[in-house]
């Protein structure tokens, strides 16, 4: 298991480059709506904020690596999905 700061860099870098993302196809396509763009921003930013606070404070009572196990697939899931918004934009 990768150690705390390990993980959230990871994280960081991830929601960057779905911000970017995000950004580079509202600036390409300009039949977007501006709103779902800004929607979706903001819909990364928490998503980084919520698992770098989750990584900082395990929750008591479960084991680390299981914690650490279940918190890297929810944010892949979470990820995924806004992949595939972002694919969805046109």
């Amino acid at each position: 298991m990768a150690n705390k700061r390990t993980i959230k860099r990871n994280v960081t870098a991830i929601c960057g480059e779905l911000f970017a993302e995000c950004v580079a196809q509202s600036l390409y396509d300009k039949s977007i709506d501006p709103q779902n763009v800004e929607t979706l921003i903001h819909t990364i930013i928490k998503l980084q904020n919520d698992y770098v606070r989750r990584i900082s404070h395990v929750e008591p009572g479960i084991p680390a690596k299981k914690y650490f196990s279940i918190l890297t697939e929810n944010f892949s899931n979470d990820v995924n999905e806004i992949v595939d918004q972002i694919n969805n934009l046109h």
